[in-house]
């Protein structure tokens, strides 16, 4: 028997019950509490997440728009293809996270489980490609070649290849009508990034994961136009994924054809002959090194002289853009981007900078007219000029004595413009510059559109250079360490270049001043922006803003939104100095340094003008260059490394005025034959759901293309 009073017993199980309860009432306010949380303070977020849980979306992507030349022909379409994909949330399931199930597709493909394994890969800083830079939850095309055979495989044995799917889809075709590769014009895709699909969210054209974007060329500056809407299809379904119900759908839109201005045929013509011309110019010999050209690189344009719009563009080298299709190959993109192969990717119409040589003259007579030199003065050509107590040149030291500006454009003569640019640069204070300079030669380099964008509707376009006085000591300063560094000792001649510009890099010295008034030394410009100063030349002094684009057509081809021809300025040309230009280039097609190029030519029923460059770049091996207009088209054509201006582009230039014309070696014209007599203004026919109809339209400005850190020039 117990010796613990009745009334201790009765105490503690009375604190025993009161802490039960309390035990009890904590536990019933802390679930209140959260049931509280959760239905009422963020009832409405839980209660959307449960909505959206059963409702799946099935996204059918949107046909991408096509891109056509002048004449409809397609330069990128679309074809159906049997595309293999692998889904890496399903494979990611799967406790060796679907390696067995990628070896059993690398047998059905033929393709190695490493090459595979790569293309499933996520990319990120350290990756090397190939990888997926796409969305991880949307599938990933491991290849769009696959057989018939190959994809029934797939889906017959579906259990032994769960995550991956075998779909005929709708694939991008670079056609290359006529072999006119069109490569860095057109561009090409890539699939769009979460952080794309982010910024765009609020955008009027949403991106979804299932989205390619255009990364280069037409493909990104009309991406939105080409890129057209998905349809998404929503289901809800129950928790055991059965459908239950179709909710609200948007119906796919497909993509806008965009008309461009380019002539698949001229752009075929012009692609071959700057091949040609490039081959040809690696069997001649540097007289200078005695070695035979590289040739290493070139580019050249074909644009209408009276609207700007580009007829062609070639780059050399060049690529397959059907390359990034369904995904690229390692080797591939090693070879596109790799300093070996000479960066392909890059547009060198619009990104190639180089030394324009003496096509650049045209401005600097414009320059010495304006200063008050008369056009048809006499100036001295002479064999060399000592200015500084250094010697200046002309080309193979000829003499033709006393001549005018015009004759001196014809002959290429270098002392001519030498003097003129030292007689400014004395005028202007020399070594003690004034403080109102009027730098007339640098002033109308501006004034002709150098040193900016043309305004040319492709991405990545760079501005070229133009070496004035801002320029020089914006340079001194950020090199000025390293010169300082490197010029200590002196030993060699870039040594001793070195210290003299450490010491006086800032100033605008007389040699400088002499060099640049023929396209030589700092100054760089690109092929479009030639060809813009060409045309202008042509036209009666407009400068147009190039196009590529000549309208965007809905899929039906019922609405058309024209791209119009959009003028940025005027040549400071009097109207007098123009025609006296106009007259001194057609005496260089006939007389002057491009007359043995255009020997025979109908001269008086399609008057040709033209103008040659051969610019020395150090350590390398001389730039050529070869600007040309008629009254309906300017070409312009260079070849890096490539030796003098007539004699290495010369001939290709020639040839494609040959095709364009109809013009045979003799020098009759067979109007049946050629390609483009008159510079067509009409829009094709495009045959899709319609045709192109005539209505009110608009005239539409192309959108700025914006640059890419991708496709950022070497």
């Amino acid at each position: 028997m117990s010796n613990i009073p009745e009334t201790g017993r009765t105490n503690r199980v009375t604190v025993r019950l009161i802490a039960i309860q309390i035990l009890v009432f904590s536990l019933l306010l802390t679930l209140g509490g959260r049931l509280w949380y959760l239905q009422i303070r963020n009832g409405q977020e839980y209660a959307d997440e449960a909505k959206s849980n059963h409702v799946q979306q099935v996204v059918e992507p949107a046909t991408r728009g096509s891109i056509l030349d002048a004449r409809g022909v397609p330069l990128a379409d679309n074809q159906t293809r049997l595309v293999v994909s692998a889904s890496r949330t399903e494979l990611l399931k799967m406790k060796d996270d679907g390696k067995a199930v990628l070896g059993r597709l690398s047998q059905v493909l033929g393709m190695s489980e490493q090459e595979i394994r790569n293309k499933v890969r996520l990319c990120d800083a350290k990756t090397p490609q190939p990888c997926w830079n796409g969305s991880p939850y949307q599938p990933i095309p491991i290849t769009d070649e696959a057989t018939t055979q190959q994809a029934l495989q797939i889906r017959e044995r579906s259990e032994d290849f769960p995550g991956i799917s075998a779909e005929p889809t709708a694939v991008r075709r670079y056609a290359a009508p006529g072999n006119a590769n069109t490569a860095q014009v057109l561009g090409y895709l890539s699939p769009v990034t979460d952080e794309e699909i982010q910024k765009a969210k609020d955008s009027r054209s949403p991106l979804l994961r299932s989205d390619q974007i255009g990364r280069s060329g037409l493909e990104r500056t009309y991406d939105s136009d080409l890129r057209g809407k998905a349809g998404v299809t929503r289901y809800e379904v129950d928790n055991l994924g059965r459908v239950i119900g179709k909710a609200k759908s948007d119906p796919q839109v497909p993509g806008a054809n965009v008309v461009t201005s380019i002539d698949a045929r001229v752009q075929a013509v012009t692609e071959k002959e700057l091949d040609q011309a490039m081959k040809d110019a690696r069997h001649e010999v540097d007289r200078n090194t005695g070695t035979h050209y590289k040739a290493d690189s070139g580019a050249a344009v074909v644009m209408e002289a009276k609207t700007g719009r580009v007829v062609a563009m070639a780059s050399s080298p060049a690529y397959d853009p059907n390359a990034w299709v369904g995904g690229i190959s390692g080797k591939d993109y090693a070879h596109l981007t790799g300093k070996k192969s000479n960066y392909p990717l890059l547009n060198r119409a619009i990104q190639g900078q180089a030394a324009p040589g003496s096509i650049f003259k045209v401005i600097s007579t414009t320059a010495a007219v304006n200063a008050g030199y008369p056009f048809d003065g006499h100036y001295p050509c002479t064999s060399s000029m000592n200015i500084g107590g250094q010697t200046f040149k002309n080309f193979e030291s000829e003499n033709f004595g006393p001549i005018s500006l015009g004759r001196a454009l014809e002959v290429s003569c270098d002392t001519v413009f030498y003097g003129l640019a030292y007689q400014q640069w004395q005028k202007d204070g020399g070594n003690k510059p004034k403080a109102d300079t009027a730098d007339w030669f640098y002033k109308t380099a501006h004034q002709f559109g150098l040193g900016k964008e043309t305004g040319i509707d492709l991405p990545n376009e760079v501005r070229g250079r133009i070496p004035d006085r801002q320029w020089k000591k914006d340079y001194w300063k950020a090199n000025k360490d390293a010169w300082c560094a490197q010029g200590r000792h002196a030993d060699d001649y870039v040594s001793k270049i070195a210290k003299e510009n450490c010491e006086s890099g800032m100033k605008m010295r007389a040699g400088d001043s002499v060099n640049y008034s023929i396209g030589q030394g700092d100054t760089l410009v690109t092929p479009i922006q030639m060809a813009v100063i060409y045309g202008a030349l042509s036209n009666g002094g407009t400068m147009y803003n190039p196009t590529v684009g000549k309208a965007v057509v809905s899929p039906d081809g019922k609405h058309i939104r024209r791209i119009a021809p959009v003028a940025h300025g005027k040549l400071p040309d009097s109207p007098r100095t123009l025609q006296q230009i106009d007259k001194a280039l057609a005496g260089v097609a006939t007389r002057g340094t491009a007359a043995w190029r255009f020997g025979g030519w109908p001269q008086d029923k399609i008057p040709m003008h033209a103008k040659t460059g051969t610019a020395e770049v150090y350590g390398k091996q001389t730039t050529s260059w070869f600007a040309t207009y008629t009254k309906d088209y300017t070409i312009v054509m260079t070849i890096s490394q490539g030796g003098t201006g007539s004699g290495a582009s010369g001939p290709a230039v020639r040839k494609i005025y040959n095709a364009i014309y109809g013009v045979n070696e003799k020098g009759d014209i067979d109007n049946k034959a050629a390609l483009l007599p008159k510079p067509e203004s009409k829009l094709p026919k495009i045959e899709d759901d319609g045709t192109i109809q005539a209505g009110v339209i608009k005239p539409y400005v192309p959108p700025k293309p914006k640059p890419s850190a991708s496709e950022s020039p070497q």
